[in-house]
């Protein structure tokens, strides 16, 4: 191959590698004023909305990238095998990617061969709520954050025991924090 190439290739994979910290390093900081907000706010918002965090979209377009912004609000997915967290073998907790809400746990987490983050079970119950989803000339039971609204993924009936359910989520639509779970 032609030395010039090689640099070329070379360079260009640095840059791509050195745009993509400066974008994860931006969103966890924009995310992490956002998030303290998010707890302390459903902490000391009324009762008659039920502690949900709304927004207009422009205020989400603020707080998500480009690609977070397609996944949880317009009700995008992801490439499968190449997200981020498909194959997350750490112990930790996940998070909604747009309001920090805990969604699952690494304990429930498995490979489910699809090539996206699968859960046999949210953390709570009431973390997520399901939704009818007719896209794609097809019925599917979509999941959604319970306290913005945003999309996650999806559920299926083809799961592990004990629930028999698998939760495919898309990875941008998670914030993964590493810790020790009980």
């Amino acid at each position: 191959m032609d030395i010039r190439i090689l640099l070329l290739v070379t360079v260009a994979v640095a840059f791509m590698a050195a745009c993509n910290m400066n974008q994860k390093h931006e969103k966890q900081s924009r995310k992490a004023s956002f998030h303290s907000l998010a707890t302390h706010t459903q902490d000391t918002m009324p009762a008659q909305n039920g502690g949900k965090i709304e927004k207009t979209e422009e205020e989400w377009r603020k707080l998500l990238t480009a690609k977070e912004f397609r996944i949880l609000r317009e009700r995008g997915t992801e490439i499968p095998f190449v997200n981020e967290y498909w194959d997350n073998k750490k112990e930790g907790i996940y998070y909604c990617g747009a309001c920090g809400q805990p969604l699952y746990s690494s304990r429930h987490k498995y490979r489910s061969g699809t090539g996206w983050p699968s859960f046999w079970k949210p953390i709570t119950p009431s973390a997520v709520e399901e939704r009818e989803d007719n896209s794609f000339f097809m019925t599917r039971t979509e999941i959604v954050c319970s306290r913005c609204g945003s999309h996650i993924g999806h559920v299926f009936n083809d799961g592990p025991e004990p629930t028999g359910l698998r939760y495919c989520m898309n990875s941008a639509a998670l914030d993964f924090k590493e810790q020790a779970v009980d």
